[in-house]
């Protein structure tokens, strides 16, 4: 039966060597998958500031990728709403995560919008 030998038994250069904090963040920021998910957290994090708390609380973003922010709505009808503030969220988003970041924004309807975050 397979077990892990734990991070003692890793033959990486980052378990072999004592690393400063900063040294082991600056790495996963050069990590592109980790990087890629940074922007949608702190979006996540601020969602409530960006659309208001009443659309915040019926609304959730999902996922940020090549400019495409997919917003996930838990009804139809507030689907409609944030279609409607499209060009505002965007602007918001972009004001929070720099110029540029969020291009469009695509909705979803699913029952649980934060599921997953």
């Amino acid at each position: 039966m397979p077990h892990s030998t734990g991070w003692r038994g890793r033959k990486d250069e980052r378990t072999l060597r004592e690393s400063r904090l900063g040294e082991i963040v600056d790495g996963l920021m050069r990590e592109k998958a980790f990087a890629r998910g940074v922007p949608i957290g702190q979006l996540a994090s601020d969602w409530s500031a960006v659309v208001g708390p009443r659309l915040g609380a019926e609304s959730a973003p999902v996922s940020l990728e090549r400019g495409v922010l997919v917003v996930a709505a838990s009804t139809g009808p507030w689907g409609a709403q944030v279609r409607f503030l499209a060009e505002q969220i965007r602007r918001r988003a972009n004001e929070a995560l720099g110029e540029g970041s969020v291009v469009t924004v695509r909705v979803v309807v699913r029952p649980e919008p934060r599921k997953g975050l």
